[in-house]
């Protein structure tokens, strides 16, 4: 599609090539996720040959183009004047050749042009020796790059840990001196930016990145503040806090779902606040009621970065229930029916593996609740429900907060197998919460 787009564009005057991250993932063999075009067309003309086109920023060059569900982005060769919002460009000045379009982009690997047709790279900034010699390295001035859009700090990051590159030494030191005004970035970016790290396959060296540069104390420093916090070595044998979430996000797999990634990074987040030495608590080192204080600090978080309600209360429930799964093997079988029962329960489990993995190793706990929902059907862990509240009232039970500790009563017996049919169920109710006689009497 990208190559038409150029090809149309070529065919009616204007030059017309491949530029950014496709053409960086092409010469590094890997599938480009999207493509971008650049071109000596002013996004006027780029509407009028591409009808279907959609002006996104065509107030600074740039024009998406859908089409067999897919999305190219068309931006006019430009140069950028002034940043004082630290994203967009105060003013754009369109340039008459991609020598000087390309000199406005982030990183040299980023800058790179491909001819459509032929292949041929154009190469102005120095992008295809620092793909070889594996660096990431600020076009020009990193210090003017990183105050034109803060957000270029983290992506440095992020395309570092990505590909296994190191950021060139004058850009990384640009990082440590900028870091402060990452807080000029919008949540929502930075959210989204720190979703890229956590899901891409290389969250361990993201975050540790993240460490080296200082960004990290400022974007999430409750995760710093896990550095040096001490845990019982007969359960964390790997070490500190800091330790034992690194290994849990080197165990995330690429394209992890966002949920489960930020459950991963934020399941013990409650551990430095409540963090007892053996002196204090008299036995071993210990973090009373670290679950439920760091819900609190989760939820904190994901308002701060403006998760959706949807995602927020995913990621609050991986974080309340991770310690849930010690005690699976004790457990009644409605309490444990209740728990597999959680929404997207996959990633309760594959978040409890990692947990494991990364510090006892034993997977006693997570190959119990496995087998369970390999042996029990569905329809015993989700039974469907044998009265309604209409079917109360038609047993005389008057409508109140009563009704939900009947269903719920009446649920867990049903869990339980002790009730399977609509007249157990009657004869269970009126059993427990008594015959219709002592109910009127006890409502007068």
């Amino acid at each position: 599609m990208a190559n038409l787009i150029c090809e149309t564009l070529r065919r009616n005057g204007y030059q017309a090539l491949l530029v950014g991250g496709c053409v960086r993932d092409l010469l590094l063999g890997r599938e480009p996720a999207d493509y971008d075009v650049t071109t000596n067309a002013k996004p006027e003309a780029v509407v009028k040959l591409f009808p279907e086109s959609v002006a996104v920023g065509a107030q600074f060059g740039v024009i998406l183009i859908p089409r067999d569900g897919l999305k190219v982005e068309v931006a006019t060769f430009r140069s950028d004047v002034g940043y004082s919002d630290g994203r967009h460009p105060d003013s754009v000045v369109y340039s008459k050749t991609p020598q000087e379009d390309v000199q406005r982009r982030d990183f040299t690997i980023n800058g790179l042009l491909m001819r459509h047709d032929t292949g041929e790279v154009l190469d102005y900034v120095g992008g295809q020796a620092d793909l070889t010699a594996k660096i990431v390295r600020a076009i020009g001035e990193p210090d003017r790059r990183f105050s034109e859009d803060k957000l270029r700090m983290m992506r440095a990051v992020r395309f570092a840990a990505r590909f296994g590159f190191e950021i060139e030494t004058e850009t990384f030191r640009a990082v440590r001196r900028h870091g402060a005004e990452i807080h000029q970035v919008s949540p929502e970016r930075l959210r989204d930016e720190l979703t890229k790290m956590l899901t891409e396959g290389a969250a361990r060296q993201a975050f540790e990145l993240l460490d080296e540069t200082w960004l990290l104390q400022q974007v999430l420093p409750e995760i710093g503040a896990m550095k040096g916090v001490e845990q019982p070595p007969q359960y964390h044998p790997e070490g500190d806090v800091w330790i034992h979430t690194r290994m849990m996000l080197e165990g995330l797999p690429k394209d992890a779902s966002p949920t489960l990634a930020w459950g991963v990074l934020l399941h013990d987040v409650g551990k430095p606040p409540t963090f007892q030495s053996a002196a204090q608590t008299g036995d071993r080192i210990r973090f009373n009621n670290h679950v439920e204080v760091g819900v609190r600090m989760t939820e904190a978080i994901c308002r701060r970065l403006r998760f959706s309600n949807e995602d927020t209360e995913q990621i609050l429930a991986l974080v309340g229930n991770h310690m849930k799964f010690g005690a699976v093997e004790e457990m009644r079988a409605s309490t444990l029916k209740r728990f597999v029962q959680l929404p997207l329960f996959e990633e309760h489990l594959a978040l409890h593996r990692l947990d494991c993995l990364s510090s006892h190793r034993q997977l006693d706990s997570y190959e119990f609740v496995r087998r369970f929902l390999e042996v029990t059907p569905p329809e015993q862990v989700r039974p469907e429900r044998l009265l309604t509240g209409d079917d109360l009232q038609a047993m005389g039970f008057r409508p109140g907060p009563q009704f939900s500790k009947i269903l719920r009563a009446l649920e867990d017996a049903q869990l339980e197998g002790d009730v399977t049919t609509r007249r157990e169920a009657k004869e269970y109710v009126l059993s427990k919460f008594g015959r219709k006689e002592h109910r009127e009497s006890d409502c007068n």
